[in-house]
């Protein structure tokens, strides 16, 4: 089964986030389902099957009409929660109770929606669920749970760019024929990258340059304008392949030429990148390609000896 399966297998009540529709269960009954429910969310994030299972009753169901699945007891959910963890041990769970009916002094039914994030940046899986508690000698445990699928929410705007936060910092490279200077910061509400750049070589005037890159939500691309000290100015469409960003760049020069080339990001390590310009062209000219230069991250202590 995929990892969606058990996404929100739920009471998922986080403690503060509960509320009835009416005043009959006592303030104890409350406490304790409240207590189960941060232990269950606790033994979810800590991928602990067994601790999850013993939340349920002894013939507990969960039922996903949706994937055609019907689990029915306490050892059949554990086992699916162990190959779930298993296949998907980087899975984190928040939840949303919307109601809880006690419909007995006995019984309590949980409505809510629950979303599973497996990787970091990545949009998380959604769904909705109606949960039933039953309380047996005291304890509170879960009868059953129906789950459905909900549509994934709209992504932010900021949040297109998190997988090139990696290049957030201060990077050089200095090679026998050049220096290369970067610096990649957050706008406000991480809304764009700010990416100013210098290069130096030799007795050649410095070239320097603001690069801006964001998300636009109407060709729903990455993008990016670029604007350089001599003049010249371009923009870039950008798209991820494995661990490399290809950006396709044309720029007008200066003198009020075309240009145009494939840029390529490539991310190494969290200290370090390469970037490549490949396919350049200058008035439908071709070009050589430029070597891939090698940026290495700035440390604290590079940057304070270069402010002396």
């Amino acid at each position: 089964m995929t990892r969606k399966v058990f996404l929100p297998i739920a009471l998922l009540m986080l403690p503060g986030g509960f509320s009835t529709a009416d005043d009959g269960p006592k303030d104890e009954d409350v406490r304790q389902i409240e207590a189960e429910a941060a232990a269950y969310v606790e033994a979810f994030n800590a991928k602990d099957a067994a601790a999850l299972a013993r939340h349920w009753s002894e013939n507990g169901v969960y039922v996903r009409p949706a994937d055609g699945i019907r689990l029915v007891g306490r050892k059949a959910i554990e086992k699916q929660f162990q190959t779930s963890f298993a296949d998907d041990p980087e899975a984190v769970l928040a939840v949303k109770v919307d109601t809880v009916r006690f419909v007995t002094d006995d019984v309590a039914i949980e409505e809510g929606t629950a979303e599973v994030t497996s990787l970091p940046n990545t949009l998380p899986s959604r769904t909705g669920y109606s949960a039933v508690h039953v309380k047996r000698d005291g304890q509170w445990q879960i009868d059953s749970i129906r789950e459905t699928d909900l549509p994934a929410p709209e992504e932010p705007a900021n949040e297109r760019l998190a997988e090139l936060a990696w290049l957030v910092g201060d990077w050089v490279d200095q090679s026998e024929e050049a220096t290369v200077e970067t610096s990649v910061v957050w706008t406000k509400n991480k809304t764009f990258l700010s990416y100013t750049f210098k290069i130096s070589t030799g007795n050649v005037d410095e070239l320097e340059g603001t690069q801006v890159v964001g998300y636009d939500p109407l060709l729903k691309a990455v993008r990016s304008w670029m604007f350089d000290s001599d003049g010249g100015f371009g923009d870039g469409l950008w798209s991820r392949d494995d661990n490399r960003w290809l950006v396709k760049f044309r720029q007008v020069l200066a003198d009020g030429r075309t240009a145009s080339s494939t840029n390529v990001y490539t991310y190494v390590d969290a200290d370090t990148f390469t970037w490549q310009s490949i396919d350049r062209e200058v008035d439908g000219q071709a070009l050589s390609n430029v070597e891939p230069v090698t940026l290495v991250r700035k440390r604290a202590a590079d940057s304070d000896v270069e402010s002396k």
